[in-house]
């Protein structure tokens, strides 16, 4: 995209990319679609894909272009990127194996235009046979990893309140939430570089959950919006190294714990959250099926 268009831009999309096959060509139709008639971009930064993947970004030009890292900086990182290479006042950041469905931008752009103080859209994210992933989240705590989207006793107690709470449903009603998935959001530049964006510690996982806490500590409002959908394949990218996605999610848990539940050196709930995330975290690597090599982006360990 030209310096001029880049500039006159109404909206960025940013994408992180590693190894997602043709599925990256399908996200990027998807944009263009909703996209048409504003003026728009979008920055894959691609995190030493070996499978050719950026070379489908191509086919958007002159919308579309590719920042190819050296090595993998992670999620937040490269989103961080792509954020700053744009000046569009919207910035769209998704997974390279989403696609949003008819109407879903227009729709997550107009909660944002209609509360001043909403900073962040998420919506509904479906799998591809139509069930929903339950983007809405409640802040994590310590029961998150029993009681959070795939955690064993959801499945078993799913009406039980600490269900409720980890995975809200708020019906066809848009409503405010703590926190909603990386996988697909409409964030507001502004409050977006008033925060930092993505902090950079977390490699991937929970980056999300802990950007929507540090803007509404700020005053922000987060907002789920049902109406809008995306279709999400789920851990394209990360299938080729399973075993290094694991352990990544239950790191960015224990920093996220560490920063906003459990503060301070001497906290003893530090200690008790390490134990039982250690140990989430051997459980799933005994299920998990073998890798095939690779870096990592994001996957469905949550």
């Amino acid at each position: 995209m030209t310096s001029e268009l880049a500039a006159a831009a109404e909206l960025a999309a940013v994408i992180v990319n590693y190894n997602a096959g043709p599925e990256i060509r399908v996200a990027l139709q998807s944009i263009a679609s909703e996209a048409a008639g504003h003026t728009w971009e979008a920055i894959v930064v691609d995190n030493v894909s070996t499978d050719g993947s950026s070379d489908y970004v191509w086919e958007f030009a002159p919308h579309a272009r590719v920042l190819r890292n050296t090595v993998n900086v992670g999620f937040g990182r490269g989103i961080n990127q792509g954020v700053a290479e744009s000046r569009a006042p919207y910035i769209l950041i998704m997974n390279p194996d989403c696609r949003l469905e008819p109407g879903a931008l227009a729709t997550m752009r107009a909660e944002l235009e209609a509360r001043p103080r909403c900073a962040l859209v998420g919506l509904r994210v479906l799998d591809p046979d139509g069930s929903e992933q339950g983007s809405a989240r409640g802040d994590p705590d310590m029961l998150t990893g029993l009681f959070g989207r795939t955690g064993p006793l959801r499945h078993l107690l799913p009406s039980a309140a600490v269900s409720r709470r980890n995975v809200v449903s708020t019906g066809r009603e848009s409503a405010t939430v703590d926190w909603v998935s990386g996988a697909c959001m409409l964030v507001r530049r502004s409050a977006f570089e008033e925060v930092g964006g993505f902090d950079p510690r977390y490699f991937l996982y929970w980056e999300d959950a802990d950007l929507c806490r540090r803007l509404r500590a700020r005053g922000y409002e987060i907002r789920y919006v049902p109406g809008a959908t995306a279709v999400h394949q789920v851990g394209h990218s990360s299938r080729t190294a399973r075993a290094a996605s694991i352990r990544a999610f239950h790191e960015s848990a224990y920093l996220y714990y560490v920063t906003h539940v459990a503060p301070g050196a001497f906290n003893p709930k530090r200690a008790i959250a390490r134990v039982l995330l250690a140990a989430r975290c051997w459980w799933r690597l005994r299920s998990a099926p073998a890798d095939r090599g690779g870096a990592e982006t994001r996957s469905n360990v949550t």
